[in-house]
């Protein structure tokens, strides 16, 4: 917990360059987007970091999320479980220095 608090309180000062949303996003999504907690937290993903749409995959039974032109890992921990993602893509929040703070895969087709 004192790591997620860390994380939070290093990221809060580098909100409003991590957490502007791309040029055309669709401002309807943003209530949900504002939904999404870090596992464990309170804390808002889209708030500490850049949460975007992405290309993602399972390898070895673990999701990568394609971010900054480079597929990433996405731990465990960080995948949320939520099954209204309206978005009907993967949604990875991530900064450069923490990683992926918060995945949740798109939806079932």
């Amino acid at each position: 917990m004192r790591h997620v608090a860390l994380v939070a309180m290093v990221f809060l000062c580098l909100r409003p360059v991590l957490a502007a949303p791309p040029p055309d996003a669709d401002p309807t999504l943003e209530p949900w987007f504002r939904s999404l907690h870090i596992p464990g937290s309170m804390v808002l993903c889209c708030s500490m970091s850049d949460c975007r749409q992405v290309m993602s995959r399972v390898v070895g039974g673990h999701y990568q999320a394609f971010i900054a032109e480079k597929w990433r890992d996405v731990p465990d921990d960080r995948v949320l479980t939520r099954p209204d993602n309206p978005t009907g893509h993967a949604v990875a929040c991530w900064t450069p220095f923490a990683g992926v703070l918060c995945f949740v895969k798109a939806p079932e087709s």
